[in-house]
């Protein structure tokens, strides 16, 4: 059965009575202005959390791959010019041992 306006009234009158004024009007401010099953629970807490988890995971796991890739691209390139230059050092070396 639904709460509405109506029996939300009739509630704290009858708590206002049976409490006294103050006490009824703060038992009714504690009550959610809503009811029961728009309130969220630790279980939906908990299920949002284990969600947030496994997104964070996912896309920690895409930049880790992003990164490897990227150092792998990066010693592909070292390597390539580190060999370069050693092969021009060596023809240099090569030409001035000829030369004398």
């Amino acid at each position: 059965m639904a709460v509405d306006e109506t029996r939300r009234y009739e509630l704290h009158e009858a708590a206002r009575r049976t409490l006294g004024e103050s006490p009824g009007d703060t038992l009714m401010e504690m009550l959610p202005p809503v009811g029961w099953a728009d309130v969220a629970t630790k279980h939906d807490l908990d299920l949002q959390l284990g969600a947030l988890e496994d997104r964070m995971e996912l896309r920690f796991t895409a930049l880790e791959h992003q990164m490897q890739s990227m150092v792998l691209a990066s010693e592909h390139r070292l390597i390539i010019w580190m060999v370069t230059t050693m092969a021009a050092g060596l023809a240099i070396a090569i030409t001035v041992a000829r030369s004398i």
